[in-house]
């Protein structure tokens, strides 16, 4: 038998370290090649990397949450007398080639490799220490040094002896009893903490300026039941959401300034004339943001479906990386829990985000007379560095007047010459 390492990989774009998400297999496990073995996230996408042989897994490197530095031993496989590790097949080389892998969410910037804390002695009143190497992944040293477990005094059930978690866990001192209610620690991992990693940065590094409209939806409501009842069941129920999109494609080509990238590396705004309409969607693992392209190029049903198949493949996380960047500007919406108001935080490097609040009923002053009207507040958010509040107020006064007057939502901006 021999033993092969497989080292964390090269997953482009400059990455240097991955974060552990889940593993799909643990020591002892005997896997085939290209079997998902665990799932990490880098600062650019979540990837699910791939056995690159056949074996039996002996060891494996990281908890969830934790990071390798790309080259780091990740996982180390037995094999057969037989089999030979890919650098032996291979041209040589100054790591292991880098598995194909499946990329999904966008996630968060490299940060420093989490290391191991070293371990710490037992009470006097342990067990004797055994004599010999102590045989245990990184993880479980840690978790024994924040138990304060002496690794010499634990017999492991793994191959060799090696001590697994269980053995760790069988080696604990019980838990003292919680004098007040009982609490539970959720580490910050993977998507979660991506998105607060990005709302921070957001938060931290652009000034935002907040405006809030309110819409007169009652004709826009027509218009949807008009059109839902005159389709089949089969095709979706309409939403305000692709009608607010198309609105905004329209309005857009008035306001320039609004559909732009701040690259704040080189100091530069990336004015598109592409409309691709980023729809904040809540999934099972956080807010994602599958991205509509070309929004300005499609009908409203087209739109309509388009959203929904996006959105579908973030809750199911199948959508691809190319469905999750590139948006050029935002549309947010909380439905029915949309409330009075919001304060939406962009979605950099963005520089403006649209957010749609609850429709309802209520009484107000229409033509000179008291009338119940279905009202949405449209909370919107702008970078102040680059849009001034002046063109922000016009351009949700421009989206209000189509969205009042639903017809010309179908209508292209008439540029004057």
């Amino acid at each position: 038998m021999s033993q092969f390492t497989f080292k964390m990989p090269d997953l482009g774009e400059g990455t240097v370290d991955a974060e552990i998400v889940a593993w799909h297999t643990k020591p002892g496990d005997t896997v085939s090649e290209d079997q998902l073995i665990v799932e990490v996230m880098t600062d650019k996408a979540a990837v699910e990397v791939p056995a690159p042989v056949s074996g039996r897994v002996v060891s494996v490197t990281g908890a969830p949450g934790d990071k390798v530095a790309v080259g780091s031993p990740l996982i180390v496989f037995e094999l057969s007398e037989s089999a030979k590790p890919p650098e032996a097949a291979a041209a040589p080389a100054a790591s292991a080639a880098a598995p194909a892998v499946k990329t999904a969410a966008p996630a968060p910037p490299p940060a420093s490799v989490a290391k191991p804390a070293a371990p710490t002695s037992a009470p006097a009143a342990a067990p004797a220490a055994r004599p010999g190497r102590v045989m245990t992944s990184p993880a479980n040293r840690r978790r024994a040094s924040e138990a304060g477990i002496d690794l010499t005094t634990v017999a492991g059930s793994g191959p060799g002896g090696r001590i697994m978690r269980a053995d760790l866990q069988t080696a604990a001192p019980p838990p003292p009893k919680a004098e007040a209610a009982d609490t539970t620690e959720i580490k910050v991992i993977g998507l979660r903490r991506l998105i607060a990693e990005r709302m921070s940065e957001a938060k931290r590094n652009i000034p935002h300026f907040a405006y809030v409209e309110e819409v007169d939806v009652t004709e826009l409501e027509s218009l949807r039941m008009h059109l839902n009842n005159s389709r089949s069941k089969d095709a979706g129920s309409l939403s305000y959401l692709p009608l607010v999109v198309m609105a905004l494609t329209r309005v857009i080509e008035s306001f320039p300034q609004c559909n732009v990238l701040y690259d704040a590396a080189r100091g530069v705004l990336i004015r598109h004339r592409a409309v691709h309409v980023g729809i904040a969607t809540q999934t099972p693992d956080g807010l994602k943001v599958p991205v509509v392209r070309n929004a300005q190029a499609l009908g409203l049903w087209e739109v309509a479906a388009e959203i929904r198949r996006l959105a579908e493949r973030a809750r199911t996380n199948k959508a691809t990386r190319e469905e999750l960047v590139g948006s050029t500007i935002t549309v947010t919406s909380l439905g029915k829990l949309g409330g009075i108001a919001s304060t939406p935080i962009i979605n950099a490097p963005e520089v403006a985000i649209i957010g749609l609040n609850k429709a309802v009923e209520r009484p107000v002053v229409y033509q000179g007379a008291i009338a119940v009207r279905r009202i949405m507040n449209l909370s919107s958010s702008f970078d102040h560095r680059f849009v001034d509040g002046y063109d922000a107020a016009a351009m949700i006064q421009a989206l209000k007047e189509r969205l009042e007057h639903p017809a010309t939502i179908f209508i292209p901006t008439v540029k004057t010459p």
